[in-house]
């Protein structure tokens, strides 16, 4: 796929989850999304159980702070010492910071409080966007993105795509289940994470390009 395909399908992505969150934050700001937000959390802390509370409150720890610091390190480890991807290397520490400083100044734009009933543990701070679903989106989006090319099968690529599918959604699930966000606090970071990964994405692979036409016309 060349550079201008390239541009048009990030420009695509990015102006969805744009128009997206834009379209959320709205229906928020507006309380026009109460009765989504009330209806899903329904359905989803109506199947509580005591084991699916330990299995919520295992990937809700999955996707913490302190988890994704670990993966984050390991990660490092690998791009640097095993794949020597420098380049690579720093794509991913940009993804994971940005995305975590964006989240904080959405969240001190919006300011939203949790949701105060039947909450199964307790934390603090604002809801919007979730910072755990914006997490899990930037890591595994991330990690499979850099993944992908070093997996020679497609039933390892394939695997690797319903793993990291299966961690976001869960870990978002997981924090409606517990009482601590909304559902429109899941898909709003959901789309402010994939805009970030989308134009990080984009300029990595505009400067790869761009080094690699240089480096052919010298040669």
């Amino acid at each position: 796929m060349n550079l201008k395909s390239h541009l048009i399908i990030g420009f695509i992505f990015s102006l969805v989850c744009v128009v997206g969150f834009a379209v959320i934050s709205l229906l928020i700001s507006d309380h026009k999304i109460i009765n989504f937000d009330s209806n899903v959390i329904a359905a989803i802390q109506g199947m509580e159980t005591p084991l699916l509370t330990k299995v919520m409150k295992f990937f809700t720890f999955v996707g913490s702070t302190p988890v994704v610091i670990i993966l984050s390190i390991l990660l490092i480890v690998f791009l640097y010492k095993v794949l020597h991807h420098r380049l690579e290397l720093i794509l991913f520490v940009s993804a994971i910071i940005g995305s975590a400083i964006l989240n904080q100044v959405l969240k001190q734009v919006f300011h939203r409080m949790r949701p105060d009933f039947h909450r199964l543990v307790d934390i603090s701070g604002y809801s919007f966007p979730s910072g755990h679903a914006m997490n899990a989106f930037t890591v595994y989006v991330i990690i499979s993105f850099l993944l992908w090319r070093h997996i020679p099968s497609k039933w390892g690529r394939s695997l690797l795509i319903c793993l990291s599918a299966v961690m976001i959604l869960a870990i978002g699930t997981s924090r409606i289940y517990l009482g601590v966000h909304y559902p429109s606090d899941i898909i709003g970071g959901y789309l402010a994470s994939g805009f970030w990964l989308t134009v990080a994405i984009w300029f990595f692979q505009y400067y790869k390009e761009k080094r690699y036409n240089k480096k052919y016309k010298r040669g």
